[in-house]
């Protein structure tokens, strides 16, 4: 277990199976958020779902989550520390061929979205008050009402989604090549269900904050 651990091969297979748990964890995460739009009453019981009646799932999926995301990240980071050590001087001339936008901008989006994690957490989960003041432990729908009301964390929070459309469509496409599901295609555009997981996930996300900004939600 050890040798596969410390294989680039092992690594890049663990980054690719706790992505494919983060990514099933933001659809689901993202159906939740969704539910907003169906007034306070449904978005405080879903709310109360996860931190009260049924907790012991809520804790089994944060452990869960917890792990993937360490091991996601430590992964991503000593295959990017073997990649410099093997070419510790870098191309005079450096031409994209195969790669995307989305692939060259992994390593420092993947960096804010762990930022933007820590923040989202504290501001929804952990009740900051330095990021909410207003925070209400049993007002999920008001806090989100309070925290989007305000411009500086709508844009944080879709400048995040926008590295996040990056992370899944180059994430997810890596994850089916390294498992043998999916080949190598010359055209980005060709990888669909990338595409389309990407896409959906960040317009979903994105909807909450510009439906307070908007006014639709209040």
């Amino acid at each position: 277990m050890l040798n596969f651990w410390n294989s680039s091969v092992g690594k890049k297979v663990v980054m690719g199976l706790t992505g494919l748990v983060l990514v099933g964890f933001v659809l689901g995460h993202m159906a939740g958020n969704l539910q907003i739009f169906m007034g306070p009453e449904r978005y405080n019981a879903y709310a109360r779902l996860l931190q009260h009646d049924i907790i012991e799932v809520t804790w089994a999926v944060r452990v869960a989550l917890f792990v993937s995301v360490v091991l996601h990240a430590l992964s991503a980071w000593q295959l990017t520390q073997r990649n410099w050590a093997a070419r510790p001087v870098e191309y005079a001339v450096r031409e994209s061929q195969v790669s995307t936008y989305a692939s060259r901008t992994m390593r420092w989006g993947g960096v804010y979205l762990f930022v933007f994690l820590l923040l989202h957490l504290g501001q929804f989960t952990l009740g900051w008050k330095w990021l909410l003041p207003e925070y209400m432990p049993e007002g999920a729908y008001g806090n989100v009402v309070l925290a989007f009301g305000r411009p500086l964390w709508v844009v944080v929070y879709l400048v995040a989604m926008f590295f996040l459309l990056l992370h899944l469509f180059h994430g997810t496409w890596a994850v089916l090549r390294t498992l043998g599901v999916a080949e190598a295609k010359a055209e980005p555009l060709q990888r669909r269900l990338p595409l389309i997981i990407a896409l959906v996930v960040t317009v979903g996300f994105s909807l909450v904050p510009l439906g307070v900004a908007l006014g639709i939600v209040r």
